[in-house]
């Protein structure tokens, strides 16, 4: 199993950038897709960004595509997510997850098999 813990979140305005990091313990971490999720208050976890393991591909959720980038430094365990022009609809708390498996599609969070706590990110007017 594979520990997460995220870091990074804080109170911006609108049009600020945040850069939230995820560190990972286990050997497995660079073996699997690795995403990030989010939740706003009173709605569903709702799929982000997702790389793969090898870094050379990245997914992104409509809403946020051409704003947040997705890395990893899978020599450090660790995984970012860059997000600039940040919009009051980013308030959420974000989680970053990490697959464990090989099945399963990157933008289903039921896939994900390890989890880290979450981090707040508000976005002000």
């Amino acid at each position: 199993q594979v520990q997460l813990v995220e870091s990074g979140g804080g109170l911006v305005q609108a049009g600020d950038s945040l850069r939230l990091s995820c560190a990972a313990s286990g050997r497995t971490f660079s073996s699997y897709f690795a995403g990030w999720f989010r939740q706003a208050p009173g709605k569903e976890r709702e799929f982000v960004a997702a790389i793969s393991s090898s870094n050379s591909n990245t997914y992104y959720a409509d809403s946020v595509k051409g704003r947040f980038t997705i890395s990893r430094d899978n020599a450090k365990n660790t995984m970012y997510l860059q997000m600039n022009s940040l919009k009051p609809e980013d308030t959420a708390i974000y989680y970053c997850a990490n697959k464990g498996t090989y099945s399963g599609v990157y933008y289903d969070s039921n896939t994900y098999r390890s989890w880290g706590q979450g981090t707040q990110v508000t976005v002000s007017s």
